[in-house]
């Protein structure tokens, strides 16, 4: 049997003419775990509704929304193949699209991965849910980038209270980071789903020069610590339009 490949699925092909911007999704998995990513799995399934909302609201003004699949679903130190399987990716597409700027969508494991390969020059935000963020994950590669968390109160599986010391490392780094709480979820982000897609989309369009900046999220990046860094999402986030 041949070995595990990552890949890059394009849901919703788009001419390469008329890619301006990109989106590339990356899915949670395991702390340790040789078995492949696939489709069908619960962490890859999961960032299916940020896909098509991306896609819905950004794909005539140029916005190509990809999802990144690992070889493995294993964290995996000390190889880390997931951070090679995303640094991969991005080589690829700035070799395809070399002039479109690159935000990064990750939850859980996808999130710690988001946030460590920011450094790639392609990149210029991240936005990391429920992000798997232990003590001493690394800051100094968000320079220059906006950076944004989500975090449910309720999450049993990543934590909170680690999300938001990151949050205030990353503030040293860069002065476009801001951290939401989303009050009353957990680790699946399935009670309030739309408040998650919503704040998803106000912030990467904004990001990638598709929208004009947002008042929610330029108001959080505005706020000393603590308060933009634990502000509470609002229920029933509108849309952007």
């Amino acid at each position: 049997m041949a070995p595990a490949a990552a890949a890059i699925d394009n849901p919703w092909a788009m001419g390469a003419g008329s890619v301006r911007s990109i989106v590339l999704l990356l899915h949670g998995g395991e702390e340790t775990s040789t078995k492949t990513a696939g489709r069908w799995r619960g962490p890859y399934l999961r960032m299916i509704p940020f896909a098509a909302a991306l896609h819905r609201q950004g794909h005539r003004r140029g916005l190509s929304v990809l999802l990144l699949r690992y070889r493995y679903r294993g964290w995996n130190d000390p190889e880390l193949p997931p951070l090679a399987d995303a640094r991969w990716a991005l080589d690829h597409l700035g070799e395809h699209y070399p002039d479109a700027p690159v935000a990064l969508l990750g939850h859980s494991m996808g999130g710690r991965t988001a946030l460590r390969v920011a450094d790639h020059p392609a990149v210029v935000a991240v936005c990391a849910l429920a992000p798997w963020t232990p003590e001493g994950e690394p800051v100094r590669q968000l320079t220059e980038r906006s950076v944004l968390i989500a975090h449910g109160d309720r999450d049993r599986v990543t934590d909170p209270r680690l999300s938001y010391r990151f949050a205030v490392r990353a503030r040293a780094a860069s002065d476009r980071v801001c951290r939401f709480d989303v009050l009353g979820d957990g680790h699946a982000m399935l009670r309030r789903h739309r408040d998650w897609s919503a704040l998803v989309t106000r912030f990467i369009e904004p990001a990638l020069g598709l929208s004009d900046p947002d008042p929610l999220i330029t108001d959080a990046m505005a706020r000393p610590v603590p308060e933009g860094l634990n502000a509470p999402l609002p229920g029933r986030l509108s849309w952007p339009t």
